[in-house]
């Protein structure tokens, strides 16, 4: 649970900064953050398809 109140409360400073950024600013890092987080669920699905252990 308080695991749960910090990432909300991080998740609104962090909302919080992305309103005081310009709009282009905000898209572009919002672009950013998705096509690291595709590439990284793609290795993830791969490396469990092959059976490669955790590291």
């Amino acid at each position: 649970m308080l695991f749960l109140v910090a990432a909300l409360l991080l998740l609104g400073v962090a909302l919080g900064a992305v309103v005081h950024a310009p709009l282009s600013f905000s898209v572009v890092a919002g672009a950013v953050i998705a096509v690291w987080l595709t590439v990284f669920a793609l290795r993830e699905r791969q490396d469990r398809r092959r059976g490669t252990p955790a590291r």
